[in-house]
Order: C-alpha cells, then sequence, then structure tokens
C-alpha cells in the first residue's frame, strides 16, 4: 500500500510517498481502506515544524479521514466490514471531558495519522458516517466539525434567536455557520473577501463584514446587533481577539480554536467590565463527534468542499490550502 510521511518537518515540500505492506488488525482493531481525507490548518503547522514539542518522528501526517472497514480483529463487537466510518481526531477520547490522558493521543501528530491507502484503527476510535454523505464529504467532518460544534453546542449552549460570529471562511468557520442556521441562530460572517461574503450571505448568514475595508469590525459587528454577539466561534488567534472581544456582549462567550493570524497581548480589563467567558477549545470526543454526526444526518448536512486532490497529489493540496484561498475544506479522494 502507498502512504505519506514527513522525514523532516521541513513544510509540504518534505512529504514523501513511500510503500509498505498492508496492516493486518489486532484483536480489537479495525483494518480501514481509506477514500479520502481532509486537511486542517493544523497540517500545515505540524509539517512547518511550528505545532509545538512532542510531534512523533517521521509522522503520517492527517487526522482527518474517511473509508470503509475491510477486516476486523477477533474481539471487535462495534463494526464489519462494509461499514462506512470516519475517524475520531484523538482516538482515546471516547467520552467525558478532556483530560491530559484523553488528548495524549493526536492523530497525525503525536501519534500517527490517516494519510495511507489502509490504516488500523482501536474500534472504539471510529465514528460511522453519515448515511447521505460521500467520502470525500464525510472526511471533512472529524476536525472542523466536532471543533464547531463542540464550541457552539456542547459547551456554548446554542439556542434559537441567539446570535454567532464567525471569522473567514475556513472549515470551522464554514461549519460554525452551517451548525448556527441549522439551529435557529442568526450569523454574522466576516471575511476579506466581497466573493467569499456573498457565499457566506447565500448560506445563511444574515450579514457580512468585511475586515479588510472595516478593520475595526468589532465594533461594526457589536452595533450591527444592537449590543454584541452571543457566541464567537475566534479562529484567528492573537491577531482578531481583540476584535472579537468588541464585538461580543455582556456576558457573552468566545471560543478560542485557532491561530491563524499574529498580534500583541490582549489587554484584560475588556474581559472583566463585560464578564465574557473564554474557552480555550478541544476538537471533541468520540461521543461528540457521535452526536455531530446524527445532527448531520438528521439535517442532511452537505459540508463546503472547495477541491479534490488525487492521493498522488497531495502536496498540492498542502499548497492550495497555504494558499489561503478555499473555501471550505480541501479535500484528497483515493486515485
Amino acid at each position: 500500500m502507498r502512504y505519506y510521511h514527513l522525514p523532516a518537518f521541513a513544510g509540504p515540500a518534505a512529504l514523501r510517498l513511500d510503500h509498505r505492506e498492508t496492516p493486518a488488525p489486532a484483536a480489537r482493531e479495525v483494518l480501514v481502506r481509506m477514500r479520502a481525507w481532509s486537511l486542517n490548518y493544523r497540517d500545515l503547522l505540524i509539517a512547518d515544524g511550528r505545532y509545538g514539542r512532542g510531534m512523533k518522528a517521521d509522522v503520517v501526517p492527517l487526522s482527518d479521514g474517511a473509508g470503509e472497514v475491510v477486516a476486523v480483529g477477533s474481539e471487535v463487537t462495534r463494526w464489519k466490514p462494509g461499514d462506512r466510518v470516519m475517524s475520531v481526531f484523538m482516538p482515546r477520547w471516547v467520552s467525558g471531558p478532556a483530560t491530559d490522558a484523553k488528548v495524549a493521543a493526536a492523530l497525525g501528530g503525536t501519534v500517527d495519522g490517516v494519510l495511507a491507502e489502509y490504516v488500523t484503527f482501536d474500534q472504539q476510535a471510529l465514528v460511522a458516517t453519515p448515511p447521505h454523505l460521500d467520502h470525500p464529504e464525510a472526511a471533512t467532518l472529524p476536525c472542523a466539525a466536532v471543533t464547531a460544534w463542540h464550541a457552539l453546542v456542547v459547551h456554548g449552549g446554542l439556542a434559537a434567536g441567539q446570535t454567532v460570529l464567525t471569522l473567514g471562511s475556513g472549515g470551522v468557520s464554514v461549519f460554525a455557520l452551517q451548525f448556527a442556521v441549522l439551529a435557529g441562530a442568526q450569523a454574522v460572517v466576516t471575511s476579506g473577501s466581497d466573493a467569499k461574503l456573498e457565499r457566506l450571505l447565500a448560506m445563511g448568514a444574515v450579514a457580512g463584514v468585511n475586515r479588510s475595508s472595516t478593520p475595526q469590525w468589532g465594533a461594526h459587528v457589536r452595533e450591527l446587533t444592537g449590543g454584541g454577539v452571543d457566541h464567537v466561534v475566534e479562529v484567528g488567534g492573537a491577531g482578531t481577539l481583540p476584535q472579537s472581544v468588541r464585538a461580543v456582549r455582556t456576558g457573552g462567550r468566545i471560543s478560542v480554536i485557532g491561530v491563524l493570524s499574529r498580534g500583541d497581548g490582549l489587554d484584560p480589563v475588556p474581559l472583566l467590565r463585560k464578564a465574557v467567558t473564554v474557552q480555550g477549545m478541544q476538537v471533541g470526543s468520540r461521543e461528540t463527534s457521535e452526536a455531530m454526526a446524527r445532527a448531520v444526518a438528521a439535517h442532511r448536512l452537505r459540508p463546503a468542499v472547495d477541491r479534490a486532490f488525487p492521493f498522488s497529489e497531495a502536496r498540492a493540496a498542502y499548497e492550495h490550502l497555504a494558499s489561503g484561498g478555499h473555501f471550505g475544506k480541501v479535500v484528497l479522494v483515493a486515485d
């Protein structure tokens, strides 16, 4: 079988396509023939050596993939050959709150990921694919969709009539918009592109702000919403957090997810004055993944797939994601 690995953390150019024997599942493992994969900004950081310490040397990259079960170990009870499945970002986090032990193994970082034609998983580390989705669509869910769901629904208690602010048009932000619309909430979106804003509005956003032409977009959003939004899905990090604090209402919530932009430190005084809850978000447990998948299936939600690359062109997919021109998710498909 073919697989990719990173002999050095030196950017997408370091990706190597190699061959090895197809693995056999152990007693409690499942062998999955991978049919599609999706990329996250995290994958760029790992490839560049900027994600942090503890990355597995010569790691097989990517956390997100979908395919079908082709073989099961002798003690497997959850799956059978032919089942369509998706990976779980943190395979040891089955349920309950995060702990050091549960989040210690994250696919494509501290342990090998899924960018291979066949992958073995512990039987507890898979989720059933929503029946209406194809493999490329399913492959977009394990990180971005679960993170957005975890932030808005599990921790945020999202309810109809509330307001949500999303930043940009990457995977987490687009899923957050979709989940807000499903819940009957009002979503305000930002982007540096009017064309992308038009697409986000067509997906159900009630207002859009071009952050390039309106650099003080936080105050603008606060004015638009008559006092600020209930939830901010904050994917920018240091470079956008001060504006997000301005945009959120008193007593509102900011879910800190990404580190897409750089900036100076944050003055804590506005947080104190507005009694804002700021929470750093992990992706989520298998249980959270399953709840998200049930909602996706019930509403027949379709992920926004920007572009699909063949498995053999993984480096080109990385480079496309790094360009920032995508809308939604960049995927790879088996070739």
